[in-house]
């Protein structure tokens, strides 16, 4: 039986892999990836020389065809993504369910667990973790302003995902919404050199980014207390 492994890669620092991970990317005939120029970077830090596809968003039908006939012909692959888990907030859950649809229980989809942008920031939260809403990258437009206010209703622990060009505007709207004193934590650059954590309410937040203009950069995850 063919496998399609989703394996979860480093978010930052290339040492956060798994031993199970490098094997598997040995043994596999092919590695999808979302940018392979970003993937090569890891197999070449680990010696591992294999083929590589890009698959992401943008990717034809025919890309998919292309997959499918790997899969037919009794060859395994490891999906990745250009850092940490695959499907997550990303275009492979589409070809997840394209391979179940197509194949069923013919082709087994081996999750490969490891790093998470979304669990490395609640980890280090503080806060109630025993249910949590996931949010992924907020909507540039349309329902975005609602959702803020169903952020501030909701007593779960919520996280979501932003860029460095709305990360202000997002906690903006927050502050605009939120109950003075919930606490927030920004966790930025995960792993990286200029990894950082900064934690306060929203208005403390919005002070903090307006002063120091040069950490509005990089990738963030927002977690904030449950109301």
């Amino acid at each position: 039986m063919p496998s399609l492994y989703i394996i979860a890669t480093p978010i930052g620092n290339l040492e956060d892999i798994t031993l199970r991970a490098l094997r598997i990317l040995k043994e596999v005939d092919l590695v999808l990836c979302e940018d392979t120029r970003m993937t090569k970077r890891l197999l070449d830090r680990y010696e591992i020389k294999k083929p590589t596809l890009s698959y992401h968003s943008q990717s034809k039908l025919s890309k998919v065809d292309k997959i499918f006939g790997i899969l037919e012909a009794g060859k395994n692959i490891a999906l990745v993504s250009d850092a940490g888990t695959p499907t997550i907030s990303d275009p492979g859950c589409l070809l997840v369910a394209q391979v179940v649809e197509r194949f069923g229980e013919t082709v087994e989809i081996v999750p490969v667990p490891g790093p998470s942008a979304v669990l490395a920031a609640i980890s280090i939260s503080g806060f109630p973790t025993s249910e949590f809403l996931f949010l992924g990258f907020l909507p540039h437009k349309k329902g975005r302003e609602t959702l803020f206010k169903e952020i501030a209703a909701t007593k779960r622990t919520v996280v979501f995902y932003e860029s460095p060009h709305r990360i202000e505007k997002a906690l903006a709207s927050l502050l605009g919404v939120l109950a003075p004193g919930r606490q927030i934590v920004i966790s930025r650059e995960i792993t990286k050199i200029y990894e950082e954590h900064v934690r306060g309410d929203a208005e403390y937040l919005v002070d903090y980014f307006k002063s120091n203009p040069d950490h509005v950069r990089g990738e963030f995850v927002v977690v904030i207390h449950g109301a």
